[in-house]
């Protein structure tokens, strides 16, 4: 499914019609939706590690995840696994407007606070450095362009992982629904993803 938009449109009526759309889907699609994320996830991830060991490089061994909003799609029970895994998550703490996230050490029994937004953060786990990042993402396009919530909190914290020299992957976690069509144009401060993974699988392709 691809959401349609023209040049006529502005942030805040696409990003309206995107909510709607993913508002719109059942807890029966969203739970077999985020299922199928959470695998197709788990096996990127489980298959990067092992090239990486076979090849004599270091494992991927931290990763930045993100806790749902109402109509996310859930990784929280993937989370749980990666952890148990020993590789170390993190979640988002929003340290102040026009500031990039900082990501900080989470587990299933982290102590945990409301942040910004309410969406809940952890309360003094360290501040680490991901080398894969997933972002959350309400609209993308064919290229892994991607339509946020409007903060710019994402493409601030990608821009400054850049700027920094840090070497990392970013996979946008979406519901199919936010396929944007080719008429989409990303603003100028829109950071592209390496892909974008959705029910329906990869977008373009897996990085």
């Amino acid at each position: 499914m691809t959401t349609q938009n023209t040049q006529k449109d502005n942030a805040v009526p696409l990003r309206r019609r995107l909510r709607d759309a993913r508002a719109a889907l059942s807890e029966a699609q969203r739970d077999r939706g985020s299922l199928l994320i959470r695998a197709r996830l788990y096996t990127w991830v489980g298959l990067a590690r092992t090239a990486a060991r076979e090849a004599g490089r270091p494992q991927l061994s931290v990763i930045a995840a993100f806790w749902p909003l109402a109509d996310e799609p859930d990784l929280r029970d993937l989370l749980n696994q990666w952890v148990e895994a020993g590789i170390t998550v993190a979640l988002p703490v929003v340290r102040g407007a026009d500031q990039p996230l900082e990501f900080r050490a989470w587990s299933p029994d982290a102590p945990m606070r409301e942040g910004a937004y309410g969406i809940p953060e952890p309360l003094d786990g360290a501040a680490v450095t991901p080398e894969l990042v997933l972002v959350p993402t309400l609209g993308f396009t064919a290229n892994a362009d991607r339509v946020g919530y409007g903060g710019g909190y994402y493409d601030r914290t990608l821009a400054a992982l850049k700027a920094a020299g840090h070497a990392f992957t970013a996979i946008g976690i979406a519901w199919s629904c936010g396929r944007l069509d080719d008429g989409h144009v990303p603003a100028p401060h829109d950071v592209r993803l390496d892909g974008v993974l959705t029910p329906d699988g990869w977008v373009p392709k897996a990085p």
